[in-house]
C-alpha cells in the first residue's frame, strides 16, 4: 500500500485524514456542494487533455468497475512514453508503490513538459505541492521533466484555458516530498487511529469530509 497524491495531500494536510480514508471511509461525508465543484472539476479536466490537439489517454479501469487499474496504466504509459507519443494524459508512474496520474504530459525535445490542470481562477500553493508531488514520482522514475504548469480557469469559456508556469516552485517540493512520504506510509498502516486534535487543519485547505466525526461529541456509555 503507497501513497498517492491525493493521499499525501490530504496526509499532509491532516495525518487522521489520510488515515481514516484507509480504515474507516465510510464515516465520510461529502456535502452536495462540495460533489459539485468535483464534478466540475472533472470535467474541466476532460476538456483539458484536447487543449494540445490529438492526445492518448491512458486511463484503464479494472473489469466491470470505474475503478482506475494502476498497473495497467503504468504500462501502458511506459509503452506511449517509448513510442516518443507527443501529448499524454493521466500519464501513470509508480515508485516503491507510490503513485501518480499526470493529467498532461507534452513532449519536448530532450523529456516532457507537464500540466496539473485545476478548475480555478487563481493558483494556490497547495496546487504547487500538487505538482511538487508528481514531479518527485516522475523524476524518480527517470522521466525527464522540463516545465511545470498548472492550468487554471480563465473568464473567456471558449478559451477557458490559462497556463501558469511554476517550475522552479514545483521542483523545489520534491525534497519536501520526500521527507514526508515514507513517514506517511508508515503511519496510514497503524492499526490504531491517530490521534489529532481538531484545528485549523480541519478546513484548511479544505474543509475534511471526517469534519462531523471528529467534532461531534461521542456518546460514551455511563454506569447507573
Amino acid at each position: 500500500m503507497g501513497i498517492t497524491k491525493t493521499d499525501f495531500m490530504r496526509g499532509m494536510q491532516c495525518r487522521k485524514m489520510l488515515w481514516l480514508d484507509k480504515h474507516k471511509p465510510d464515516l465520510k461525508v461529502i456535502p452536495p456542494e462540495i460533489q459539485k465543484r468535483l464534478d466540475a472539476g472533472n470535467d474541466f479536466g476532460d476538456r483539458a487533455m484536447a487543449m494540445f490537439g490529438e492526445f492518448e489517454e491512458m486511463t484503464v479501469y479494472r473489469p466491470g468497475t470505474t475503478i482506475p487499474d494502476k498497473q495497467a496504466m503504468v504500462a501502458k504509459t511506459a509503452e506511449h512514453l517509448e513510442k516518443g507519443t507527443p501529448v499524454i494524459c493521466e500519464a501513470a508512474f509508480s515508485y516503491y508503490s507510490n503513485y501518480c496520474a499526470v493529467d498532461i504530459l507534452r513532449k519536448t525535445g530532450d523529456g516532457y513538459d507537464f500540466y496539473e490542470v485545476k478548475n480555478a481562477p487563481d493558483v494556490y500553493d497547495q496546487f504547487v505541492r500538487d505538482a511538487g508531488f508528481q514531479y518527485y514520482i516522475m523524476n524518480r522514475c527517470k522521466l525527464n521533466i522540463g516545465r511545470i504548469f498548472i492550468v487554471t480557469h480563465g473568464p473567456i469559456e471558449d478559451d477557458p484555458f490559462e497556463i501558469n508556469d511554476v517550475t522552479e516552485k514545483a521542483k523545489s517540493y520534491a525534497k519536501w516530498v520526500n521527507d514526508n512520504i515514507w513517514d506517511l506510509n508508515r503511519m496510514q498502516k497503524e492499526p490504531n487511529e491517530v490521534d489529532v486534535e481538531p484545528g485549523f487543519q480541519c478546513s484548511h485547505p479544505y474543509e475534511c469530509w471526517y469534519y462531523d466525526y471528529c467534532h461531534n461529541p461521542k456518546d460514551t456509555p455511563t454506569n447507573e
